[in-house]
């Protein structure tokens, strides 16, 4: 759509895709209003952001769906998705930086594909300890979180690739996962032959996150092409954050967490950014 986008450095539209049912358990649906009653609205307009509330889609939960063991949920994924897209085209198109607090990671495709509503290329950094490349083919659980980088490159569900007209939403050499440190048998046999760009955790904290954050944007074109950014906060080690449904040890720190965050979120071809994988129902420290 030749619709000439004017962007708006310190503008914010916030919106909600309050969901678990991409994942293997609930809770994470929580997530859009136990970050609201955190106070996200007022720390942002303290830090000097506009801000516009969108509000929240409908609520989607996680259930069984033994039905579907290959695929649990694909439909109430696809609904939330349907739901979400729209609205972050008009967030897109006013020139403001859609962040969604979102529950699972299922919540970028809208993301991407509501910014590729105004802007042809639009590449991908999944910040996640998960490589999410499994296919509902090689999946042990038939969680569809557990294959969102498949749905966004063409291989996954067909249902959620067919969420975009002309897929795949995006190709692979525009896929850089960073941070990883959990990859199944599958998902390895994919990388080896893969044009995507991967960032194993333990790669990440010998080099430092910020350089490396840096090269990820320099080799994916990210200082100069448009990107959507997917945080799922169980990258970050649960020592030092264990508020997640999926927590492990290792990985990388809050700290560095926040290395890499501040290169990525400075580039002003940023388009939107995705939050996923906070389950407020843990108990953890935690602060804005």
């Amino acid at each position: 759509m030749a619709v000439k986008i004017v962007r708006q450095v310190k503008s914010i539209a916030l919106l909600g895709a309050p969901t678990s049912a991409a994942g293997l358990a609930g809770g994470q649906e929580g997530a859009p209003a136990a970050l609201r009653s955190a106070g996200l609205l007022d720390r942002l307009a303290g830090a000097g952001f506009e801000v516009s509330d969108y509000g929240d889609c409908k609520p989607r939960v996680y259930r069984a769906d033994d039905e579907h063991p290959r695929a649990r949920n694909v439909s109430e994924v696809l609904a939330i998705l349907e739901e979400l897209r729209p609205k972050v085209e008009i967030a897109v198109k006013s020139g403001a930086l859609p962040v969604i607090l979102g529950g699972d990671d299922s919540v970028v495709l809208a993301a991407i594909a509501g910014a590729r509503r105004y802007y042809r290329h639009v590449s991908l950094i999944s910040i996640d300890r998960d490589a999410g490349l499994n296919v509902p083919a090689t999946t042990p659980s038939g969680c569809l979180d557990g294959m969102v980088i498949s749905h966004v490159t063409g291989r996954g569900a067909p249902e959620l690739v067919r969420f975009w007209g002309e897929p795949p939403l995006v190709r692979e050499p525009n896929v850089a996962i960073f941070g990883i440190d959990r990859v199944d048998e599958p998902e390895q046999k994919w990388l080896v032959r893969s044009p995507l760009h991967s960032y194993l955790a333990v790669d990440l904290k010998k080099r430092g996150p910020a350089a490396a954050a840096q090269e990820t944007l320099e080799t994916m074109h990210g200082s100069r092409h448009e990107f959507v950014l997917l945080l799922d906060l169980d990258v970050v080690a649960s020592e030092d954050f264990a508020a997640t449904n999926y927590p492990g040890s290792g990985g990388l720190s809050l700290d560095e967490v926040r290395q890499a965050l501040a290169v990525f979120a400075r580039q002003p071809n940023l388009v939107a950014l995705v939050l996923a994988g906070y389950n407020p129902a843990r108990t953890v420290r935690f602060g804005f």
